[in-house]
């Protein structure tokens, strides 16, 4: 069956396909078949089961039908990846930078860690490669990881 994709989720990666027979199919990423991702517009085919789209492939020589400036905007978020990577990097081994973006748990866990000799060990490289992770990463994957709920 052919249909368009409404909606994707970018924390699950779930989504929603309107029909052609005028239904809609929710989907998973693991459905999605093809190289990339969906977007919001996009045609796609797909099998049907119950009310769930598998084997989703977008339909070649279309283009997402997108609003103006859709999914061009990053997504809005009140923490910023500079400071978390500065933050990590010259003070990183106490957690302050899982702190900053809301990550308790981790953030006590390190600097439970950097109590102790050998957890100085494990905490440095942890936050060098937090460092990293965030210079490399996306501003809408940043966003869509750290924002506050």
């Amino acid at each position: 069956m052919r249909g368009q994709v409404l909606g994707v989720d970018t924390r699950t990666g779930d989504g929603i396909v309107a029909g052609e027979d005028g239904r809609r199919y929710g989907f998973r990423p693991a459905d999605w078949a093809a190289r990339g991702e969906p977007a919001v517009g996009m045609e796609v085919d797909f099998e049907i089961e119950n009310n769930r789209a598998l084997s989703i492939f977008p339909v070649p020589g279309t283009v997402p039908a997108r609003p103006h400036g859709y999914g061009t905007e990053p997504l809005h978020n009140d923490r910023n990846k500079l400071v978390a990577a500065l933050l990590a990097f010259f003070i990183g081994v106490f957690g302050v930078h899982r702190f900053y973006l809301g990550r308790i748990g981790t953030g006590v866990l390190m600097l439970v860690l950097t109590c102790t000799l050998v957890g100085v060990l494990v905490t440095g490289p942890w936050a060098l490669i937090d460092m990293i992770r965030y210079l490399i990463m996306s501003d809408r994957e940043f966003a869509a990881r750290y924002a506050r709920d």
